[in-house]
């Protein structure tokens, strides 16, 4: 039953077929009687279901259709005894929902293969031995273990010295990635080295494949605009169809006349190419990595005129990096950042995770250091042999008695610009060094304000909560329009809201990453969350997810946006202006009805066809 309801459009559109097929042989051998038999009990059922269609629509949706026109017409010939051009006109309706159903299908190849690789169970190390268990059974603390191959079914941390993993599915990066112990791994992700061990840090319902899934799911459910608007359009198209058809009808007194304008009238695949061309650009973001929301969303992409960018994660790393170590008072290089990272690794602040990684890269051996003392957000301070060794703000080191004017004299680095970062290093009293951090531009954010004003957006934006001196050089980097800085999320919902009333800005865009901008991304006429790592507020409340680790696939949506966008407004625009014409022609006695279905379904199907091309944008 259930493949009969997902194929019902295909199986009406191959009984219409073979009905003209048979029952026009019947004809040709003489045997018209049957002939007509055959078409009468096939239009009688593609109205009746037709009926159905209109009748749910009626009251489900609460307004007339544009199948209402089609079913005028298959209603008219029936009574009429054009059979044959009735039928014709229910291959027309049922052939373009097929087309639908096979577009949508292709338009949700790229959404679908995510749900089928979703894992579906896992292997635990439990009491010496293993289990194979529901995924949806592993536990927060779980050992899972991952045979070369398969995927990680859950969120977890890596339990030995390293793995080799394919992130490819959530990330787009074509080569394996090595990782090593306690490092996290996601789930959606495969082993493409030897066997290993995950600690689940996150049930599977949590993970970051299980909200792919999600989307995929929210993705398929939305209904575009432009069709409603389609739908609504019937309000007076219907009304005016029939008042052409009854005034050539009074007219010329032929009933058969009315019903050829009704015939050629019939809109219904017709509207069909605005759902097929915006699910073709919802298949084409898809196969970018950007995952849509429906086709309403990619509709706005279209429409775009404002993108706002989130800086840190979005347009920068998001992690800091050592860009220069300037020692003070005779020390050098490698002492101040041994003794800075040997303190700050105890951290759990982003600059202590670069100092670390720095010393490692540099081969520097770590001291363990004692007596720690920490102010979050402003330093840390500990004895490293027998040194007492503060890192952190100037506030943080003056409060430890380090004279103030010595550590403002020492912050200036000649040759720096003054969105750096500066990390004060002191030493048993003194300033040891200044360690110059910062957050570099991404590779892929590159060119991104270009593209996007090829797309024809008018404005590109940067809004941070980050320092203005910091925002500011990210955003002379970028090119931006305008900068503002020290956001907080309550201001950047207020920089949208002005940009949405002034009516040249909008619509508007805004592309996060982290959990302080689910606001903007829900308030914004379209928001699009960085979602490479993982399920976050962010992906949750965006109507469109970047599931590969690149900015610059925010161009690639609204490009496939604005090309859907646009096929489907032609396609709508140039079949209702043919079927326009014809209904004129239809109306002074130039178009029977059996030659205006045939010459509606051949617009029909060019429109529909026409549509299709959003698939290659």
């Amino acid at each position: 039953m259930a493949w009969l309801i997902g194929h019902r459009a295909r199986i009406l559109a191959a009984t219409a077929l073979g009905a003209i097929v048979v029952g026009g042989a019947f004809h040709l051998v003489g045997e018209a009687g049957v002939g007509d038999a055959i078409w009468t009990a096939v239009l009688a059922l593609l109205a009746t279901v037709l009926a159905l269609e209109v009748a749910r629509t009626v009251v489900v949706e609460r307004h007339m259709g544009v199948d209402t026109i089609a079913l005028v017409a298959m209603v008219g010939a029936l009574a009429l005894g054009e059979l044959l051009a009735g039928v014709v006109i229910g291959l027309m309706f049922s052939g373009g929902l097929a087309l639908e159903e096979l577009a949508s299908a292709r338009a949700r190849r790229e959404l679908t293969a995510l749900v089928e690789r979703a894992p579906k169970r896992a292997r635990i190390r439990a009491g010496g031995e293993l289990r194979d268990v529901p995924v949806e059974e592993v536990g927060v603390g779980d050992i899972v273990v991952v045979r070369t191959g398969e995927l990680i079914p859950v969120d977890g941390t890596l339990v030995g010295e390293q793995a080799v993993i394919d992130t490819s599915t959530l990330t787009g990066e074509p080569l394996p990635i090595t990782v090593g112990e306690g490092m996290a791994v996601l789930s959606g992700t495969s082993n493409a080295g030897t066997p290993f061990e995950v600690r689940a840090e996150r049930q599977a319902v949590d993970s970051a494949y299980a909200a792919l899934v999600r989307l995929v799911s929210q993705a398929e459910t939305e209904r575009a605009p432009l069709v409603r608007m389609a739908d609504r359009y019937a309000g007076f198209f219907l009304p005016t169809t029939l008042l052409i058809a009854g005034l050539a009808w009074a007219l010329s007194g032929d009933p058969v006349r009315a019903l050829a304008v009704v015939v050629v009238a019939t809109p219904c695949p017709l509207i069909l190419a605005a759902p097929i061309a915006l699910f073709s650009g919802l298949s084409r973001a898809a196969a970018a990595g950007v995952i849509v929301k429906g086709t309403g969303a990619i509709e706005t992409l279209g429409q775009v005129r404002t993108v706002l960018f989130d800086k840190t994660g979005t347009l920068t790393i998001g992690t800091p990096e050592v860009r220069e170590i300037v020692p003070r008072g005779g020390r050098g290089q490698a002492e101040v950042l041994s003794l800075a990272a040997s303190v700050d690794r105890m951290s759990a602040h982003v600059l202590g995770t670069a100092l670390t990684a720095a010393a490692a890269e540099a081969g520097l051996t770590l001291a363990e250091p004692r007596e720690i003392e920490e102010d979050p957000g402003q330093g840390i301070a500990g004895r490293v042999d027998g040194h007492l060794v503060a890192v952190g703000s100037r506030d943080f080191l003056a409060a430890r008695g380090i004279p103030r004017e010595e550590l403002e004299a020492a912050a200036v680095v000649d040759g720096l610009g003054s969105g750096e970062a500066r990390v004060m290093v002191g030493v048993d009293g003194a300033v040891a060094g200044v360690i110059v951090m910062a957050d570099d531009l991404r590779p892929d954010a590159v060119g991104i304000v270009e593209r996007l004003r090829e797309e024809g957006v008018r404005q590109v934006a940067l809004v941070s909560g980050d320092r203005r001196s910091v925002a500011e050089r990210i955003g002379r980097q970028l090119g931006v329009d305008r900068v503002y800085a020290e956001q907080a999320p309550e201001d950047k919902l207020e920089v949208i809201r002005r940009l949405r009333e002034d009516r040249g800005q909008g619509p508007v865009m805004m592309v996060g990453d982290g959990v302080n901008d689910a606001p903007a991304l829900a308030l914004a006429d379209v928001g699009v969350a960085m979602g490479a790592a993982g399920a976050t507020v962010s992906s949750e409340t965006a109507d469109a997810v970047i599931t590969v680790d690149r900015v610059d696939r925010v161009a690639d949506a609204v490009h496939a946006g604005r090309g859907a966008l646009r096929i489907a407004r032609q396609s709508v625009v140039v079949g209702m202006g043919l079927s326009i014409v014809a209904m004129g022609v239809a109306a002074f006695g130039y178009l029977p009805p059996l030659a205006g279905a045939l010459l509606q379904e051949g617009i029909d199907l060019a429109v529909i066809l026409n549509a299709l091309r959003a698939l290659r944008v």
